[in-house]
């Protein structure tokens, strides 16, 4: 079972980090197998069902891009 992560990592998501399919800003890190995976809200969301299911921890904070948008 993956478990969501919704209070802080041990570092936030920068806009240094970046998206392992696209290079897009990633909002989302995942851990499997003690390897991190980064991405955009489209590709963790494409690949939430499939890596779920092996996935150590799940990280999201994709909510920070309706926060961007307020301001």
């Amino acid at each position: 079972m993956v478990q969501q992560t919704r209070r802080a990592a041990p570092h936030q998501l920068t806009a240094a980090d970046r998206c392992d399919a696209c290079g897009a800003q990633a909002y989302i890190r995942v851990v499997v197998n003690n390897s991190e995976l980064l991405f955009c809200a489209h590709h963790g969301r494409k690949h939430q069902e499939k890596l779920s299911a092996i996935a150590e921890s799940w990280h999201d904070e994709s909510s920070r891009l309706l926060e961007d948008q307020r301001s």
